[in-house]
């Protein structure tokens, strides 16, 4: 299931999407509503923030509503019963207030699933490049009919590029996600792992750097 967190706040995002991802789900995180609309074509479900640095996620949700049917859920600390209203009216399919637990959310994905007739648990894609299978679900990767062990922070690194199936995945947003927050420390620990992915991997054209950018999944040769 593919997943767009909209949370601008890094902390809440660097322990959700990570949380997630071990549960099956490919997430993608934006901190702001740029972006949003141009994103939600390419998911099943988008989690919310009301409390956005350049929209009132109310405005927003009528927007994506506006362009898509994808499954919303608001996740805000604005917990008043007219805030939980409004955000319904605007079109949100259900609406959770913070701090939550991360099982009742992802409770509240798969019950949006299954009230729209979508599958609620339906295997995470698959991504194949060449002879490199990375199961997204199953947090496996084989190459060459072999398995290769990766450390947690390797596989959700590799997993946000592979993802993205061929698009750019900001250093940032690899930071934020793996990380939780961008620093020196954290930017030089991402370089290590994109170096030894490439190693374990075999595969050193599978994960291209796009300078200056970030990364992108390329050919595996």
């Amino acid at each position: 299931m593919r997943v767009l967190l909209v949370e601008d706040d890094d902390r809440v995002a660097g322990a959700l999407v990570p949380a997630l991802t071990r549960r099956g789900l490919v997430m993608q995180r934006l901190p702001s509503g740029a972006g949003v609309l141009e994103r939600v074509h390419d998911v099943d479900v988008v989690l919310l923030d009301l409390g956005l640095p350049d929209v009132d996620g109310v405005v927003l949700c009528r927007q994506i509503r506006s362009v898509s049917d994808v499954a919303v859920i608001v996740v805000s600390a604005r917990g008043e019963v007219d805030d939980r209203v409004q955000g319904l009216r605007a079109g949100a399919d259900d609406y959770l207030v913070k701090p939550y637990d991360v099982e009742e959310l992802l409770a509240r994905v798969e019950a949006v699933r299954r009230r729209r007739g979508e599958p609620s648990s339906a295997a995470a894609p698959v991504v194949e490049v060449g002879d490199v299978r990375i199961d997204l679900a199953r947090h496996e990767v084989v190459v060459a009919g072999a398995v290769v062990a990766l450390s947690r922070k390797e596989f959700q690194v590799l997993a946000l590029v592979a993802a993205a199936r061929g698009a750019v995945c900001s250093r940032e947003q690899v930071l934020n996600e793996v990380w939780g927050h961008r620093g020196a420390a954290e930017s030089r620990s991402l370089d290590v792992h994109v170096a030894t992915l490439r190693t374990k991997l075999g595969r050193p054209a599978l994960i291209e750097t796009v300078r200056g950018v970030g990364y992108r999944l390329g050919g595996g040769g």
